[in-house]
This record gives structure tokens, sequence and C-alpha cells, in this order.
């Protein structure tokens, strides 16, 4: 299963949190606000960046459970300061044979980052189905969609763009994933079960003065494309040295596309 070094994890957590598409982030607040209280699941917690960006839009009083298989993020997260009636339980599970036994209990939200384009199909037929069986919401945010756009323009780009976007659909542990089809596909399920979503762009937007998670990202799409021999390795290389360039020059710019959705069901339990 794919796991995500502390140090990655909260180089992007800034970039996360201001791409939260906000309308989103409104519907969440306005649908648990009427409640004296909320029992949050969160999926693949990471180091805890849903709980840090979504508790102070919640009820005051909130119960999370904090769901990851790295026990070392795990720990890091439950360490994050919170309001006094915030109270958090941290479970190591593998969410690909251990799914269910995350959502047992009474469970008012299930919220997940960064998370579903890292899965398959089925798995997410799976999480629809039970979460559907339980009429649970369900709040997802920073689903990659595939899209990239970068300044300046490179004539490698749409290679690269496509290398990472084939690495995206291969295993991370859960099956074939979907990779920048996760989300609609995902909606999709959802609204044919009868739940309403809301969805919206919530996009990584990186100007020349955020150069270390640019250099990150770059090195990453490179990574990606050589693992799909989306170009020769030649090729590859050229176009991260020029981009690199471009980032210590203080003329690169970066947008990566996600797609944050908040699915409701017609009732709740």
């Amino acid at each position: 299963m794919t796991s995500f070094s502390p140090e990655w994890l909260a180089l992007r957590e800034p970039y996360d949190v201001r791409a939260r598409n906000p309308e989103v982030l409104d519907a969440v607040a306005t649908f648990l606000g009427p409640r004296s209280s909320v029992r949050v699941v969160d999926l693949g917690c990471g180091t805890g960046s849903n709980l840090r960006s979504l508790s102070p839009h919640l009820p005051v009083r909130q119960n999370w459970k904090l769901v990851d298989h790295d026990l070392d993020l795990l720990t890091r997260a439950k360490a994050t300061p919170l309001a006094e009636a915030v109270d958090v339980t941290a479970i190591a599970l593998d969410l690909n044979r251990e799914l269910e036994a995350a959502l047992d209990g009474e469970v008012d939200l299930v919220a997940t980052s960064a998370l579903l384009d890292l899965v398959s199909d089925a798995w997410l037929n799976r999480l629809v189905a039970a979460l559907a069986a339980r009429s649970i919401p369900f709040y997802a945010v920073l689903s990659y969609d595939g899209r990239t756009g970068f300044t300046p323009p490179d004539l490698s780009d749409t290679a690269i763009v496509a290398g990472m976007n084939a690495h995206q659909r291969t295993d991370k542990g859960f099956g074939p994933a979907l990779g920048p089809a996760a989300a609609a596909f995902t909606i999709t399920r959802f609204e044919a079960l009868g739940y309403s979503v809301v969805h919206g762009a919530s996009d990584w937007v990186m100007g020349p003065h955020d150069r270390n998670i640019q250099a990150e990202i770059l090195a990453g799409y490179a990574r990606a494309s050589e693992d799909m021999a989306a170009l020769p390795l030649v090729d590859i290389t050229a176009w991260l040295e020029r981009r690199r360039a471009a980032v210590e020059a203080g003329c690169s710019s970066l947008q990566v596309g996600h797609v944050d959705f908040f699915a409701m069901p017609s009732a709740t339990r």
C-alpha cells in the first residue's frame, strides 16, 4: 500500500488548505451545523490534515476516528492540538482489507483527503455501497483529476503529464487505480444511489515563490514518466533540468487539478 513521507505531507498541507473548494466546505458545514455533536471517520488520515482543516467548521463537540495503515503518521495526527471538546482516536487498519471495520459504530460523516485517485473502481464501489447502506454522508477533497498546467510551456509537457496520468492508474495497493477518473466515477456512483452531490475544483496553484513544492512535484512527474516510459530517459532528464532552471530563475508557475465533493444521502440515520 502506498505511503507518503511526513515531510512531503507537511510541505503540501498549506497548498491543500488553500485549494479546498469553499462552496463544498460550506455544504458540509451547513449539513452538519444543526447537530450538537458529530462523529467523523477520516480514511487515510496521514498526519491529520483533514482534522486540522475541517474541525473548525463543525459543531463544537466532535469525535474523530483517524484511520491509516502507517503508525508513524497516525502518531503525528493524534498529536494535533485541538479544542477541548474534540476527541480523537487513532486506529491502524489496512483499508484494502478492513474498510468495513473503519466504518463500524455510529458515524455522522466519513471524510478523506487525496485518497480516491489511488484506489480501484472495485474499492470505490465497495466504499459507496457501504456508506449508502448506512446512509452516511461523504466528504472527499483533493482528488487529482489529470489536469496540469505549466508556465512557461515546454514541448515535452504533454508527454510528461500523460506519463504521470498513466502512472496514477497503476496499482497502489488497492488494485489498478482509477487515478484522474476517480472523483467523477465516485460522484456518479453516489448519484445513482440517490445521493445529492456538491462538487467543485480544488486546484493547487503555485507561483514563482513556491519553489520547494514545485521542485518536488516536478521530480515526481519525471519519476512517473520514467516508470511509464512516456519519453526516452534523456528527454525526461532534459525536461526536468529545464523546469528546475525555470524554478530557480523565479519564472515558473504550476497548476495541478483536483476535485472536492460532498455526497449527501436522501436520509440519515
